[in-house]
């Protein structure tokens, strides 16, 4: 049987990258040590994952390594900052190691395309509850922050909407149509192994052409609605113009639109850009292989408005999710 440390060395402690960002010291002792870049802020995030909450029981481990880390990282992104390192936090039921052997997989194959460390954490016994904290870097007043949109500017989406909400619609049995074992392929894919767009976050922020941004998790609406909250806008939303995923595009309007404005599980960015800099946002996105689309704009007059592709008022009843809500 594993004990606790048994298992830290074996699935989660590995020798240090030949090309380590700033971690002086990692799993092993007490506390973990950064060497912070001169000159810039420190950006920080956690996320948990429940089992049942979250993701399924039985959930594919390799796939909820990598979600796990992923959702950390689209934070990052969505504030335009570099990852540098993460600690890890598991409670498991029982040490499997068929099952570690595929979440330390899962989870170390996004950290290396990121050239991230895990940097320490904490183990123990009970319901499967995974939560990660996540460490990165940002110039000083660079962030992209929630509260910065100005009205005038344009509402960019990155990547696509709606097919995470698809499968997982899919998979509850809510869908008058199920989908075909390709589109559910596909689709899932999208709720169980999202990207995170931290190339674009860094480009939009370093070179100054975003004013706000958001990631995607809880449904656009809801997610959008925080911007307009904070930055004391409102904003009128063409949900067609909304760029949804392959397979919810070859459903009905209603379900297109719905899934598409609210679904979460998007983990894409929302940002907020002024007009004049649509072809600089076009290139930027372009030289980071990642497709952009402008449904929006930020507006004085508080509120969301949402249209049609004519303009035409949508009475829609949508919201995102909350978690002691929904």
């Amino acid at each position: 049987m594993l004990s606790e440390f048994d298992l830290i060395k074996e699935y989660f402690q590995r020798p240090r990258h030949a090309a380590a960002p700033p971690v002086a010291l990692g799993i092993g002792d007490d506390c973990a040590l950064l060497a912070p870049t001169p000159g810039m802020q420190t950006a920080i995030s956690s996320d948990m994952l429940v089992e049942g909450r979250h993701f399924f029981a039985g959930a594919d481990a390799l796939k909820l390594g990598h979600k796990s880390l992923a959702v950390n990282l689209s934070d990052l992104a969505a504030m335009g900052a570099r990852p540098v390192g993460f600690t890890l936090a598991l409670a498991l039921p029982a040490a499997e190691r068929d099952w570690l052997q595929g979440f330390s997989q899962g989870l170390f194959a996004l950290a290396d395309a990121f050239n991230i460390e895990l940097i320490g954490g904490d183990t123990t016994r009970g319901p499967l509850n995974i939560c990660i904290t996540v460490f990165g870097e940002v110039a000083p007043g660079r962030a992209l922050r929630r509260g910065a949109a100005l009205a005038g500017d344009d509402i960019w989406i990155s990547g696509t909407l709606g097919d995470a909400r698809l499968a997982l619609a899919d998979l509850r049995g809510e869908l008058a149509q199920p989908l075909d074992a390709a589109s559910q392929r596909s689709a899932a894919a999208r709720l169980h192994t999202p990207v995170p767009r931290v190339e674009l976050g860094m480009l939009l922020a370093g070179q100054g052409i975003a004013h706000a941004a958001i990631d995607i998790s809880d449904g656009l609406i809801g997610d959008l609605g925080h911007i307009l909250k904070l930055s004391h806008v409102g904003a009128t939303l063409d949900v067609d113009a909304l760029p949804a995923g392959d397979i919810l595009a070859t459903r009905d309007t209603a379900l297109r639109r719905a899934y598409s404005a609210a679904g979460g599980d998007d983990y894409e960015l929302c940002f907020t850009a002024p007009a004049s800099a649509r072809e600089a946002v076009l290139a930027l996105a372009g030289s980071v292989a990642t497709p952009v689309t402008r449904v929006g704009r930020i507006e004085a007059q508080a509120g969301l408005r949402l249209v049609d592709a004519g303009g035409a008022p949508l009475e829609l009843q949508l919201a995102g999710f909350d978690h002691f809500t929904s």
